[in-house]
């Protein structure tokens, strides 16, 4: 393990996040504006109330990758995660090098857009108080950008505080709406079931595939803690603990959240609506009760972007402070002791995101271009890491090894062929530049695999 870098992290940032505060910022995270718009699509893809199986298969594929982000992440809690996972499980020489990079590559494109598809919905998701044409939505989700950059301006005390406000509003909001759902349910409508739905076939999986392809971006950010482990206290305990209380809760208010709704909507209208979630609580408490409910998706939208634009922001931090970065994006800023450079440039980069893509577009966009490097390369990466490392070196180990992380693999791959030709296509090409581009720095640096006589592992 890099113990300077570490060290340098431990001095400068502050541990000021406990528990609470890292399952809020989890939890914030994971329910944006993503299933609020993704559940029509996701019934669609379907073609009927089995569309459940999809946020099934959604909340497993986060509990067995949760397993790879706990290890990992309790063993090395520094600000940048995914970073350090991979510098360190590939050996912290050649290959842990040329991975880390990779993640810091991809990270420079996904992360921008992570915020903008967030942007982009809240702004769609508007329209229903306030008609606004194509370009005011876009004006909108670009704003949007700039106020949670300087909201996240500050200490990161302070943000623990607000994040537990903000996971107060997603909570309240997302139990008002099983309610709702429960106290009016009909088990006809609920279970309105179209011939075949059951048919095991080909189609079935393609289909499945599809959709969870919808529901796994709905679930994305019950690893945020980790991006943050330089800042949170007792990170051997509360990492493990913060990402499983963030899976399992959001699982349960998800799939109660869809019965309720299609115990309300006959799924072929669920599945046309572009705000089926106001029109399901108008469809119960009438036309004012949908503007106070989309009032609070919003809310819950703005909640989900500020989490994850604080946990995107330490990680080219990380990796300035580590020596593999720019240096400008390793200072803090000098009196409110947070890294202001980073934040700054994922902020701009969003900004400009979310005035240039269509919302299905990033997403499947993102999720492709995370997959590889990332998610199964974490999966390797933690089954070479139990070889490389003494067992008094991790403080939390996955149960039933290696089976989570053999499951992981095979579902992120699943689902990474089910993004499309397009979209796999698009993140083999950007794999591929970002190996031109480690190989020109390496060349310029005179670094491995150019350096004569390296043996660095």
């Amino acid at each position: 393990m890099n113990t300077p870098t570490h060290e340098k992290q431990s001095m400068q940032l502050e541990r000021g996040l406990g528990l609470k505060e890292a399952t809020a910022l989890n939890m914030i995270d994971m329910v944006g504006i993503g299933p609020f718009i993704v559940a029509p699509l996701v019934i669609r893809t379907m073609g009927g109330p089995q569309a459940i199986v999809a946020w099934i298969a959604g909340a497993l594929l986060a509990v067995v990758d949760g397993f790879v982000w706990s290890e990992l992440g309790a063993a090395m809690p520094k600000a940048g995660g995914s970073y350090f996972f991979l510098r360190e499980a590939y050996g912290p020489g050649r290959w842990g090098k040329f991975m880390s990079f990779l993640f810091i590559w991809q990270t420079m494109f996904q992360a921008p857009l992570v915020i903008a598809s967030g942007a982009i919905g809240f702004s769609q998701y508007l329209t229903y108080l306030v008609p606004v044409n194509p370009i005011g939505q876009k004006l909108i989700s670009g704003a949007l950008v700039i106020v949670l950059v300087m909201l996240l301006y500050r200490r990161i005390t302070t943000i623990g505080k607000l994040s537990l406000l903000l996971w107060c509003g997603v909570i309240l909001t997302v139990v008002w709406l099983i309610w709702g759902g429960l106290s009016h349910f009909d088990s006809h409508l609920a279970f309105d079931y179209p011939s075949g739905a059951w048919d095991l076939s080909t189609l079935f999986f393609v289909a499945l595939g599809q959709a969870t392809v919808q529901t796994t971006y709905t679930y994305l950010g019950y690893y945020n803690v980790c991006y943050l482990g330089g800042e949170v206290r007792n990170p051997e305990r509360n990492i493990p603990r913060s990402i499983f209380i963030s899976i399992i809760g959001i699982a349960i208010l998800y799939l109660a959240m869809q019965f309720s709704i299609m115990g309300v909507m006959p799924w072929k209208e669920a599945a046309e609506s572009k705000f089926i979630v106001s029109t399901f609580v108008e469809r119960i408490y009438g036309s004012k009760a949908a503007q106070v409910a989309t009032v609070t998706i919003l809310w819950i939208a703005f909640a989900s972007l500020f989490s994850a634009l604080l946990g995107y922001s330490r990680v080219p931090y990380a990796a300035a402070v580590d020596g593999t970065f720019f240096s400008p994006f390793a200072r803090l800023h000098p009196q409110k002791n947070f890294p202001h450079i980073s934040l700054l440039a994922i902020g701009l980069a969003a900004f400009v995101f979310s005035l240039i893509f269509k919302l299905t577009d990033a997403i499947k966009a993102l999720l492709a271009m995370r997959i590889l490097i990332q998610f199964m390369g974490q999966a390797v990466g933690v089954m070479l890491l139990r070889k490389r490392w003494p067992a008094n070196k991790l403080p939390f180990k996955m149960w039933l090894y290696p089976v989570p992380a053999v499951l992981a693999l095979i579902f992120w791959g699943f689902v990474f062929l089910s993004t499309g030709t397009v979209f796999v296509a698009g993140a083999l090409i950007t794999i591929l530049a970002g190996i031109v581009a480690f190989l020109l720095r390496e060349r310029f640096a005179g670094e491995w695999p150019f350096a004569a006589g390296d043996s660095s592992s």
